[in-house]
């Protein structure tokens, strides 16, 4: 069953209740990233330090570029 929408419809994004809430969010994630800055700076090194193992696992390892005859590539 195929549902026909109308084409003057408008998403439920574009309605005022929900322009309403997207400000709701935008204001509550403003005052939480406001709020919160010294503990999300204060775990930042931990963070990069946690993800050095993950990207040498995605990256390959170590010598993961070097070609096995020592010649240069052309």
């Amino acid at each position: 069953m195929a549902m026909d929408h109308q084409s003057g419809s408008t998403s439920w994004l574009r309605s005022r209740s929900g322009l309403a809430f997207l400000g709701f969010v935008v204001i509550a994630a403003f005052f939480l990233v406001t709020e919160h800055r010294a503990h999300l700076l204060g775990i930042l090194p931990y963070v990069l330090l946690l993800l050095c193992p993950l990207l040498h696992l995605l990256h390959g390892g170590h010598g993961a570029h070097q070609r096995g005859d020592g010649g240069d590539q052309e």
